[in-house]
């Protein structure tokens, strides 16, 4: 039995233990069946917090240095981040925009994380004007620090000062960024033996939340996947198509009929990692992408690239700050947007990997880490939606560069 099938197995379960809990309140039953089920979600939301920082360090450092097969390609790593950069800022925006017009969350109190609430410190009171400093002072600190403090931003800001110190090395930190590679493997491993453990922590969570809340919120749920699945489908049948159009020179139908395999097989496995020699071949045999662009950009793009999870993970904050009654300030939205950009870059391509860098957007805004409970019950059937759009955006992505590129060249000869 595979995994998708466990979670789903485990998420029914976990809905009619707690529909037949609500059916005896105040009993030892009760009482007893929660405090267990506590114990499990406890284990399971610990062991992601406990993966999230090195996860994330290892996996920017690697996707970063990275660029420094760019050297053979000149200006082209640079418009390969910057496609990344633009494609998930598009997606950002598209995401904070349709949890706004569709107000997915609001009007229900969900009370069951509300001590998580209170103990947490939300920047509130930050303006605008006082976000920069505050970001400063508490991102460039000593990493050391960083990582005992759980300061995910701050680990980030090192990683990414350290990948790029990697890429100006060149051969001489061969080793270090050999290291970092087997490193970044090492925990990819672990987080494999988490996600195995994951349908016993979707049946704890589930269960927990339907026993001690309104059956409402499921409701509300329901809406926000469609809101959701709704928005990722138009980013990519819309967004990316016209962006290709426009740089790439090239139809989007001919573009989705020559990507369709690689497409059909990351709905299946909902895995870009999984997906990659395929959208390799793909791009290269009916996109006319050269192998040596095709080589550098979609690997790439598989660590850096990916639109559907952080537009994903932006809508989800404020959905889940709607159901808790916590109006997210202007500064507060941008905080979850640099954070749903800065998670996707470390988001491992692997079923379900997001709730992993899910965390990492909830706290960013004073969410507790437990909240992704209430996206559980979603999560897979989104997460093959979403993982369509990353690899979608991957290839589309190779194609605009692999134009440029022989641009560059003809302009230079």
């Amino acid at each position: 039995m595979n995994l998708n099938t466990q979670i789903l197995i485990a998420a029914v379960l976990g809905l009619a233990l707690g529909l037949l809990l609500t059916a005896y309140p105040h009993t030892v039953f009760f009482e007893s069946s929660l405090y267990g089920l506590g114990i499990l979600s406890s284990i399971f939301i610990g062991l992601l917090k406990m993966l999230l920082i090195p996860l994330i360090f290892s996996s920017i450092v690697v996707g970063v240095s990275n660029l420094q097969s760019g050297g053979q390609f000149g200006r082209v790593w640079k418009i390969t981040v910057l496609c990344c950069l633009t494609t998930t800022t598009l997606a950002l925006i598209l995401g904070i925009a349709c949890a706004h017009i569709f107000e997915v969350g609001k009007g229900i109190d969900i009370t069951i994380f509300q001590a998580d609430m209170q103990s947490h410190q939300s920047p509130d009171t930050l303006t605008p004007s006082s976000f920069l400093t505050h970001f400063i002072q508490n991102t460039l600190i000593n990493p050391f620090k960083a990582f005992s403090e759980g300061n995910v931003l701050a680990v980030v800001v090192f990683a990414l000062f350290l990948g790029v110190a990697l890429v100006k090395g060149g051969e001489r930190f061969s080793a270090v960024r050999q290291i970092s590679q087997q490193f970044f493997e090492i925990m990819m491993i672990l987080v494999g033996w988490v996600m195995k453990l994951a349908p016993i922590g979707i049946f704890a969570l589930l269960a927990k939340l339907v026993a001690t809340e309104d059956l409402s919120v499921l409701s509300r749920l329901a809406e926000f996947a469609v809101v959701v699945t709704g928005t990722t489908i138009f980013h990519g049948a819309v967004v990316l198509p016209a962006l290709l159009w426009i740089f790439g020179k090239m139809n989007p139908i001919t573009f989705f009929k020559g990507t369709r395999t690689a497409l059909v097989t990351a709905f299946a496995t909902s895995s870009s990692s999984a997906t990659m020699p395929l959208s390799m071949k793909c791009a290269q045999e009916n996109l006319g992408v050269r192998p040596q662009t095709v080589g550098f950009v979609i690997p790439l793009g598989t660590q850096l690239n990916m639109d559907g999870t952080a537009l994903y993970e932006a809508a989800a904050a404020l959905f889940i700050a709607n159901l808790m009654g916590l109006d997210l300030s202007l500064t507060q939205q941008i905080i979850v947007c640099l954070t749903a950009m800065i998670a996707s870059l470390g988001a491992p391509g692997i079923p379900s990997a997001g709730m992993v860098t899910m965390i990492m957007v909830l706290q960013s805004v004073g969410l507790p880490a437990e909240a992704i409970a209430i996206l559980l019950p979603i999560d897979r059937l989104l997460d093959t939606v979403r993982t369509v759009v990353n690899v979608q955006g991957d290839m589309m992505i190779s194609v605009v560069v692999d134009r440029y590129a022989k641009q560059a060249e003809l302009e230079s000869t």
